[in-house]
């Protein structure tokens, strides 16, 4: 069992101690349980969609057609996976792209002879802060629109549309300067390998298509990936019954949030709204946006951007544009540490496994240079 696992059992374990105990209430424990299982069953039913669809080659085949449009230029190339990089992110989630989109667009570089460092965190840094235009996008925003009592998803991207721009392209200008040498480069395309099985390509790809919209039309997001979970599922079953596996379920992560929600819970229970108030502040004005935001992406940093919005979601007051400062600051915020998001995480180690160089160092100090500009300029977008 892997670190996150172990900190998701014992986090479960200490919030069913709080509910034995009488520190957690029952009937909050049970609100809880309401609230989070329908956002569970999507992180779940995505996940087993992305991973079976990457398997069958679909990223790889979109890449590889990237690869043919950038006409031999890394500019051009790099502006296709910026692209590819929040579509993935908006639609299927950000730890699509932070865990199966990375090796797609590293392999990808070096199939052309390119530096894989400018793809690779191009995708870590959209995967985080280009996660805030749709619910399905982060499992904070899912949350949100749920405390928001949003019902439509449009209705939740209309609030943070100028945001999710703004928290885009400040990321995308800076990788444009940081590696401006390397972006200039030209490169020939080298030819694709066909799909190892068509059947499960072609599939995959009708899938894909058809929960995409199913995730933007104001049905419960579960609904349209469980479907296509076991479409899939049955598929793979008959054409390639090795790949059907329990890792496939991210039950590590729903161990962790699950874990996490409890003793965060236990914790507003005890006091720790009140605690954060004056930390906090009110209003909806640019300062008190700011504070919000700014106070979210320090506790992402420190602790994980989903305590960090747990913690937070009851001070922003179901007031819009508070809620969408906070959603700014634990969304676009978590660059700096390795642990202020698990995406981050679980892209590292899929670098570390490509042979891809990066420190930790240099990492946070490169967040440490563009989180910032960022937070604050697509906060005060939301007063637009």
């Amino acid at each position: 069992m892997s670190s996150t696992g172990v900190i998701g059992g014992v986090l479960l374990l200490a919030g069913g101690a709080a509910i034995l105990t009488g520190l957690l209430p029952m009937a909050d424990a049970v609100a809880v349980l309401e609230r989070t299982w329908p956002i569970l069953l999507f992180v779940v039913a995505i996940t087993v969609v992305t991973e079976l669809a990457a398997e069958a080659g679909l990223f790889s085949a979109i890449a590889e057609r990237m690869a043919r449009l950038g006409r031999g230029r890394a500019l051009v190339l790099w502006l296709h996976v910026v692209v590819f990089a929040v579509l993935g992110t908006v639609f299927l989630s950000l730890d699509t792209t932070a865990v199966l989109l990375t090796p797609v667009v590293v392999l990808l570089a070096r199939h052309n002879g390119l530096p894989p460092l400018p793809f690779a965190l191009t995708t870590v840094w959209l995967a985080n802060t280009g996660s805030l235009l749709l619910p399905v996008a982060n499992l904070t925003n899912l949350l949100a629109e749920h405390a928001l009592g949003f019902s439509d998803p449009l209705r939740f991207a209309s609030l943070m549309a100028l945001p999710a721009l703004v928290a885009v392209l400040v990321p995308c200008l800076a990788i444009a300067l940081v590696f401006r040498r390397e972006l200039a480069l030209r490169f020939e395309p080298a030819a694709p390998p066909p799909p190892e099985d068509r059947v499960l390509f072609r599939v995959s790809a009708v899938v894909v298509a058809l929960i995409v919209p199913g995730l933007v039309s104001g049905a419960p997001v579960w609904i349209p990936a469980v479907a296509g979970a076991l479409v899939l599922l049955a598929v793979f079953a008959v054409r390639r019954r090795r790949v059907i596996r329990f890792s496939l379920v991210p039950w590590q992560l729903v161990l962790l949030a699950g874990g996490l929600f409890l003793v965060v819970e236990t914790a507003h229970a005890r006091g720790l709204a009140a605690a954060l108030a004056g930390l906090v502040g009110e209003g909806g004005d640019a300062g008190a946006l700011l504070r919000l935001a700014g106070l979210g992406a320090a506790g992402a940093n420190a602790i994980d951007n989903l305590p960090a919005y747990l913690a937070l979601e009851p001070l922003a007051e179901g007031d819009p544009a508070r809620v969408a400062a906070l959603l700014v600051g634990v969304n676009a915020g978590p660059l700096v540490t390795p642990w202020a998001s698990l995406a981050t995480l679980l892209w590292h180690e899929r670098l570390v496994s490509l042979g891809v160089e990066l420190s930790w160092r240099r990492y946070a100090l490169l967040g440490l240079l563009v989180a910032p500009p960022t937070v604050a300029l697509a906060t005060l977008a939301i007063l637009l």
